[in-house]
């Protein structure tokens, strides 16, 4: 036994030395191989091989080959399994100190065919890889991703068990794991930890990735010592197309149309991916995607409800939203994979996605500063003669960019019963907007002696309509809407990049009845986060005031849900704001204070080790390890001050207004140490059972993290550089049973002891440098217990006699109660307890399929319980987000070999978002969108 040249590293030279301990078994040789389906067409990723006579088992790799290092020479029983096969047996002899390959085809014609392409295909791979993995793992791949009629990574993933999303204006946005909050995942693509691009989060909006570009997804919800220990949720693990994936050429084709109801546009979406060897050892693969989408939001929104002297309720500011949006997302991968020799393979791979967000939102706002004049039933009237009475129409003119950018390079090192792993990494995120109008308000203040009246109906729980009672013509007339202010983004730049360099070695040692590992590594992650803001207030500084009956300035409504007119027009105001730039004068002390409370830098360097020995026989694989992960942070922000106008006795000004802005750095590390032990046990045939138990973190959120501390009047917002990380104990039981031909059923239990839960808590009376505030400021809490069980069905029923025996069906159902304990106004001793936020106690996916001949349909239903948005002060004013279903269709139809026509319908149901907060009784409206249906239909070709 001889081990790698360069073993001075520290992880390396360890397990080299572990190793001499148990030397290579005399006179062995080597058995590798691939899997293909019959055809040769695809290597079939995660069939299990199994060496008989000893009981040593091994895993496809996703070109499809394996290994068995350290065989004693003899003839022995080869035998290859995959959902959706008949397991295939060959005899096979083994010389001394050689190699023998083996080549294994699996399925007959018929058989070949379901494995390749279709919604069978999908099923068997997605069960194939879901068997043969350590722990707990869902895995969707390329035929699934083009079977529903999803528009990102983010919609694809909700079809898997326990997996569901957060929208956003009615498209997939975040992922929730087991009806978790998405800031408890972690998101990689091939490999790399994927940093966030919006500026104060931590996890990953997957809407900003084409679905077209994805080989695979895995979604692990369990953790071994290899693995990056920062998630509570799960891993979410994408992968590009390798050019080893299949054994032929390839070249894909689509081209789209998209059809909105609501703004009754048709828009584009095409794209093509290949995959060649150029060589028998070195392949290109790639794609290229894009797609535009024309669609329009109804919202309704409240900032917030109070009870009045009478005990009835009311909302003292009322938003009705018109939004159009343009959507464009354009992505690209490549990938190069190269073989030297037959004992290493590397590989290079890269993607590049950016997502362009182009928002018109006209809103009308009603703010009223006192309680109503009367309330009858489920009415509220107010009376400008009681109060004052605001009326603001506003434009926000937005333009934001995202980008997802990331290079990988590494490869693997295979000789005896060595194996070496190295890669390195690069990703960055970012978002920016340049020049974005948020917003340009006009407004129209009705007060006593104006004999302004409005009543507002609070009789359907998702609508609040408005009737003007008197003042009607003055409401309409939009030369009373004087300008108030403009707020232009002249620069919103957040930036988020991350370099890491891993490697891993590991020694496999064959033993009577099976083989143990012994595997070590190490891995470093340098991270950079920042956020800088040019926010520019402008006030009208011409001669005449400005109002909305400028020419151009106003436009015509396409809003359903309420009279918003006199509404801004979408283009007018920046046509007129470019024009008339002389005019418009700077507001220095607001321009200050909106361009400096915000921005922020936060470096995060982590630097991980870890060691695991596994054991593995047909029967039973055992992983366990510990991991180390050190973390470093330097933060730096702004403390943000406005000092108040001062005089003296005699009414001279001593102090002008004015903003401070203080800069701030501090910085901290802590280390964590992970223990995890993972178990998966096949007692029979067909039957898994696992179980496993692991330590995980997840850090807080950057933007917390930050010193930053804005001061206003009496009100502070302050950073918490002090958060701990959320450190939780986890645990999970599951079985899983695999029957017929592609059919399984499963079900399984999960358990999370969660630590230093954090929520935003306001504390009424803070002392900050003398100084009394009603303060916001992140804190960590005492506890979060989560527990609930996953069940899953997966049947493709071709016993079934003839038409029925095309049908297919997956289900599964997830139950979670997730609980925590918060501080209330800063003390624990106060704690209460919660439902933690973005949690869903029920949910649902169901797939009802069917393939046979040229034709096949799809239907999709998902269902994602209500779950608390936001904390607010006191129970009554929590947010939460109500139970959300929505039902998807698609059709395809195969013209011709190669060739499928198809049409799709995207939100059949035409399901609304709908967020409310609970008071007197009654669930009261926060927020209410619909968004109507899309349909989408066109052809994709495969050559």
């Amino acid at each position: 036994m001889k081990c790698f040249a360069g073993a001075s590293h520290a992880t390396l030279a360890a397990a080299c030395a572990l190793a001499l301990l148990f030397p290579a078994t005399v006179q062995a040789g080597e058995i590798s191989g691939t899997v293909t389906d019959g055809t040769g067409t695809r290597a079939l990723q995660s069939a299990q091989l199994r060496i008989v006579e000893l009981n040593r088992s091994a895993e496809a790799e996703r070109d499809g080959s394996f290994r068995f290092p350290d065989v004693p020479a003899g003839t022995y029983t080869l035998e290859a399994r995959y959902v959706g096969a008949q397991s295939e047996r060959q005899s096979i002899t083994v010389n001394a100190a050689g190699i023998t390959t083996a080549r294994i085809a699996l399925g007959s014609t018929h058989d070949s065919t379901i494995l390749v392409v279709g919604q069978i295909a999908n099923q068997a791979s997605a069960l194939s890889r879901q068997r043969a993995a350590d722990g707990i793992e869902s895995v969707l791949t390329r035929d699934a991703i083009g079977q529903f009629p999803d528009q990102n990574v983010a919609e694809s993933l909700r079809r898997l068990p326990g997996v569901n999303i957060l929208n956003d204006q009615g498209e997939g946005r975040f992922v929730s794991v087991r009806g978790l909050d998405p800031e408890l995942n972690a998101a990689s693509i091939n490999g790399v930890r994927l940093p966030a691009p919006e500026s104060d989060v931590r996890s990953v909006a997957l809407d900003v990735i084409p679905s077209e570009l994805i080989e695979s997804i895995e979604v692990k919800k369990s953790l071994t010592p290899d693995m990056d220990g920062d998630t509570i949720g799960a891993s979410i693990e994408i992968n590009t197309t390798s050019a080893f994936d299949r054994k032929k050429d390839l070249l894909g084709v689509k081209l789209e149309g998209s059809y909105n109801d609501k703004t009754q546009s048709l828009t584009p979406k095409g794209g093509f991916d290949f995959s060649t060897r150029v060589t028998d050892n070195f392949g290109i693969a790639g794609g290229f995607s894009y797609y535009k989408r024309r669609f329009a939001t109804d919202n309704m929104e409240m900032d917030g409800w109070d009870i009045d002297d009478h005990g009835n309720p009311y909302a003292d500011t009322v938003e009705y939203r018109d939004y159009d949006v343009t959507r464009k997302r354009i992505g690209a991968s490549l990938s190069l994979d190269y073989r030297p020799s037959d004992t290493t393979k590397l590989y290079a791979r890269g993607l590049y996605s950016q997502f362009d967000d182009q928002e018109y939102r006209r809103r009308l706002t009603f703010e009223m500063d006192e309680a109503p004049s009367s309330t009858a039933g489920k009415t509220a009237t107010f009376d400008s003669a009681d109060g004052e009475i605001s009326v603001q129409r506003d434009l926000k003119d937005r333009f934001e960019r995202q980008r997802i950018r990331s290079l990988t390079l590494g490869g693997e090192t295979e000789t005896g019963p060595w194996k070496l792993t190295y890669m390195g990494s690069w990703a960055k995120s970012s978002e920016t907007e340049h020049g974005s109008l948020d917003p340009a308000v006009f407004e129209r203040k009705f007060d006593d002696g104006d004999d302004f009246g409005v009543t507002f109906d609070y009789s359907k729980p998702r609508y609040t309509g408005y009737t003007i009672d008197r003042g009607n013509a003055a409401f309409l007339d939009p030369s009373g809407y004087e300008f108030d202010k403009l707020e232009r983004t002249t620069l919103s730049n957040s930036q988020d990049r991350e370099w890491s360099l891993k490697t891993d070695v590991a020694r496999e040692f064959a033993m009577t009845g099976g083989t143990f590992t012994l595997q070590a590594g190490a891995k470093a992650r340098w991270r950079k986060k920042s956020y800088d803001a040019d926010i520019d207030v402008y006030e009208w500084d011409g001669d005449d005031d400005l109002t909305l009956a400028q020419s151009g300035l106003t436009g015509s409504q396409d809003y359903a849900l309420a009279n918003i007119e006199p509404a801004m027009a979408r283009r007018g105001f920046r046509r007129f704001f470019n024009a008339n730039l002389s005019s418009f004068a700077i507001d220095p002390l607001d321009t200050a204070q909106s361009s400096a409370e915000s921005d922020y830098s936060v470096r995060e360097d982590i630097t991980a080790a870890y060691l695991l020995g596994s054991w593995e026989s047909s029967t039973l694989r055992v992983i366990g390890g510990v991991r180390m992960e050190r973390t470093r942070n330097r933060l730096t922000g702004n403390t943000v001050t406005l000092l108040p106008e001062v005089e003296d006795d005699d009414g001279n000004v001593t102090q002008d207004e004015a903003v401070v802005v203080t800069p701030q750095t501090l910085k901290r590390s802590y280390t964590d140490w992970l223990p995890s032990l993972t178990i998966r046990y096949e007692p029979r045939h067909n039957l898994v059972l696992r179980a496993g138990a692991y330590k995980s973190l997840v850090r807080p959120k950057l933007s917390k993290l930050a010193p930053r501390v804005v001061i206003e009047d009496d009100e502070g917002e302050f950073g918490n550089p002090a958060l701990k990380p959320y450190r939780a104990w986890n645990f999970d039981l599951s079985a899983e049973y695999y029957f017929g031909r592609n059919a399984s059923v499963s079900g399984g239990f999960f358990y999370k002891d969660v630590k230093n839960y954090a929520v935003d808590v306001v504390i009424d009376d803070y002392d900050y440098n003398g100084q009394t505030l009603e303060a916001t400021i992140p804190q960590n809490g005492r506890s979060a217990r989560i527990k609930g069980f996953e069940l899953s069905y997966n049947q493709a029923f071709e016993f079934l006699p003839s038409p029925f025996d095309g049908l297919l069906l997956q289900a599964n159902y997830t139950y979670t109660d997730a609980k925590g304990t918060v501080p209330t106004d800063g003390s624990l001793a106060e704690a209460r307890k919660i439902a933690l936020p973005s949690s869903s106690k029920h949910t649902f996916n169901v797939v009802l399929g069917y393939e046979k001949g040229p034709l096949s349909l799809r239907a999709a239903g998902t269902f994602r319980d209500k779950y608390l948005d936001e904390l607010g002060d006191t129970a009554s004013e929590d947010r939460y987000v109500a139970k959300h279903f929505q039902l998807d269709l698609s059709a395809k139809y195969r013209v011709m070999r190669g060739v499928r026509i198809f049409a799709e319908w995207v939100n059949v149901t035409d399901a609304p978002y709908f967020a409310y907060q609970n008071l007197a009784g009654s669930r009261r409206l926060l927020q209410y969108e619909e968004y109507s249906w899309t349909a989408k239909f066109g052809v994709q070709a495969s050559f």
